[in-house]
């Protein structure tokens, strides 16, 4: 039998373990609601609140979406779709997808077809080391909470210092992956510039939605900065990649 990424029983197996979630989410919300109810919360607030927050799923949704479009041209439809619902991430998938496709001497971008054992290679690299923090969390997570806390008792400053240190230097390990091939450019490759530019136009489509909420007040559009920036990001792509090669 010949493997297929796109076969029916993967969107079957995605399909029931996202189910299975959005069981749980339901049943967790009307949980919840029946809750509200009970201690005597205002139900016209309540209704408020879940339309709000149901129109403003919008914005992460399109993020999503675009992001399981990029992925299926390697891998499918069904295990981007699978990891952008449950847990996963464009940043993580998308690297981890190229990284696994290096190391059996494919391109991300550029595979017409995976063969069974290569598709299984890709899924245990994209799985396998997110779910490290799903073990790590209920062995450290209240150990490194409690230690937060109490530097925040004692020196409010360095606790901020400290948190802070910790997302930039999440965010620099993405970084290195921008300009991993940025000194191709003193070569005379210009494809290094390629993804610091693509970057900096996100970046500015960030910074524009940022002055739109400070300057114009326009609250709104800080939930759709992300998808913005995504989508101006990528389309840039294209022109950016077409002119440096």
């Amino acid at each position: 039998m010949e493997f297929h990424v796109n076969d029916p029983i993967l969107f079957v197996l995605a399909g029931v373990i996202i189910l299975a979630v959005l069981a749980q989410s339901v049943y967790f919300l009307v949980k919840a609601w029946r809750r509200a109810a009970a201690i005597g919360m205002d139900m016209g607030k309540l209704r408020r609140i879940a339309g709000t927050a149901a129109v403003f799923t919008i914005a992460p949704a399109v993020a999503i979406v675009i992001s399981v479009i990029t992925l299926a041209k390697d891998l499918g439809v069904p295990l981007p779709w699978l990891r952008l619902s449950v847990v996963g991430s464009m940043s993580y998938e998308t690297i981890a997808a190229t990284n696994a496709e290096s190391a059996m001497g494919l391109t991300f971008g550029q595979v017409t077809s995976l063969t069974a054992q290569q598709y299984v290679t890709i899924v245990c690299v994209m799985t396998v080391s997110i779910m490290v923090g799903i073990w790590l969390v209920p062995l450290i997570g209240k150990k490194l909470q409690n230690g937060l806390i109490s530097l925040e008792n004692r020196d409010k400053k360095w606790s901020d210092i400290f948190s802070n240190a910790m997302f930039i230097g999440m965010i620099s390990a993405f970084l290195g992956y921008v300009f991993c091939d940025f000194s191709t450019v003193f070569s005379g490759d210009t494809s290094g510039l390629i993804p610091p530019l693509v970057m900096l136009v996100s970046a500015l489509m960030m910074a524009v939605s940022g002055l739109a909420v400070k300057k114009l007040k326009w609250r709104w559009i800080s939930d759709y900065a992300l998808p913005i920036s995504l989508i101006a990001g990528m389309a840039s792509a294209i022109p950016i990649t077409a002119l440096l090669g």
